[in-house]
């Protein structure tokens, strides 16, 4: 029989004095109570309750026995609650695991506002361009880019979209000349991933004839879009960064965009989380707290907008919009031919860049 089981039972018939009462209060059978009891006592080897025909009574070992049984199951039914309260109500750790350049310009205030709304919860972020096992390292949350996202167990959402500029500093635009065509690229400096990392690696544009492959010449390469950003603003060459990441530069004419009939593959941004079964409270309301922060605008509010105003919200909202920029799929449809255009790449210095 279930040992904790017995132990509640055993504890009821010391109170109640009676294995009739027992039953009745367990609603169980008086020979089911009487055989949890005698399992018990076979269990211990000892004797736990002298029987008469007229009453009950605890054993020196059995006094002993309930006496500590009664706060094995108090801490037992403690326990019990917290989980319990945990699952309804949102509190404890959280920890979350974000790409870097996402986490320092789209996570921050995300977190701030829930911090707020649930102040029993405490959130604990870790930065990371990385492939990332949730259960194994044991996160509550990914915001992920799929390509970081090891374990395929884990449950995933979609939160929002990043889309990738190619943009360089008026200056630099000055001295080198301004690409209008992918193919441009192969004649300028261009800052991108090292090598081990997909830097070099082909370039897939969408544009009014169709896609066009090119594989731009790295002159920089760093693993981290945010030092691309500083070599980009030091005039150092073509940089392909998130939008997000960019948008007050552009806006404040720091760098200016290029190749704006051309797009490039946008980054799905995906929640992630080890299961639906029970979910905590703190897990729960996190995701919906993102969904609610990064909602997009619905499909009719976006076909609206020319393509005009879809970039310059692109360039207003900076670092807080990653939806705006409706390049993606945009308003140039493939004609199904495609141009491939490469050159060997030459790397003078190394470094990497994920999202």
């Amino acid at each position: 029989m279930n040992q904790l089981q017995s132990m509640r039972v055993f504890v009821k018939v010391a109170d109640l004095g009676s294995f009739v009462g027992a039953a009745g209060a367990l609603d169980l059978s008086t020979a089911v109570v009487t055989r949890h009891v005698a399992d018990l006592e076979a269990r211990l080897g000892t004797r736990l309750l002298n029987r008469t025909t007229r009453r009950l009574s605890l054993t020196e070992s059995g006094a002993t026995y309930l006496e500590r049984v009664r706060h094995i199951l108090a801490d037992l039914e403690g326990v019990e609650q917290m989980v319990v309260a945990r699952n309804h109500e949102p509190v404890g750790t959280l920890r979350i695991v974000a790409p870097v350049v996402f986490g320092l310009h789209s996570l921050a205030p995300v977190v701030q506002s829930y911090a707020a709304r649930y102040p029993d919860v405490v959130p604990d972020v870790t930065l990371a361009d990385r492939h990332v096992d949730l259960v194994e390292e044991g996160f509550d949350v990914g915001i992920l880019a799929a390509r970081h996202m090891r374990s395929a167990s884990i449950v995933t959402r979609r939160l929002t979209t990043g889309y990738m500029t190619v943009c360089a500093t008026p200056e630099y635009l000055a001295q080198h000349g301004t690409p209008t065509r992918p193919e441009d690229l192969l004649r300028h400096s261009c800052l991108s991933r090292p090598a081990e990392q997909g830097g070099g690696e082909e370039r897939v544009f969408k544009g009014p004839e169709g896609e066009v492959r090119v594989r731009p010449t790295n002159a920089i390469a760093a693993n981290n879009a945010e030092m691309l950003r500083q070599f980009a603003l030091l005039g150092m060459g073509v940089a392909i960064l998130p939008s997000y990441l960019i948008g007050r530069d552009l806006a404040a004419g720091r760098l200016v965009r290029l190749l704006d009939d051309y797009s490039l593959p946008p980054i799905e941004i995906t929640i992630a989380y080890p299961s639906r079964l029970h979910l905590p409270a703190k897990v729960r309301t996190f995701i919906d707290h993102l969904v609610e922060h990064f909602q997009p605008e619905s499909a009719a509010a976006r076909d609206s907008r020319s393509a005009t105003q879809v970039r310059a919200v692109a360039e207003v909202n900076g670092a807080d919009d990653l939806t705006a920029r409706g390049m993606a799929g945009g308003p140039f449809e493939s004609s199904g031919t495609t141009r491939r255009v490469t050159r060997v790449p030459r790397t003078r210095i190394a470094a990497s860049s994920q999202f």
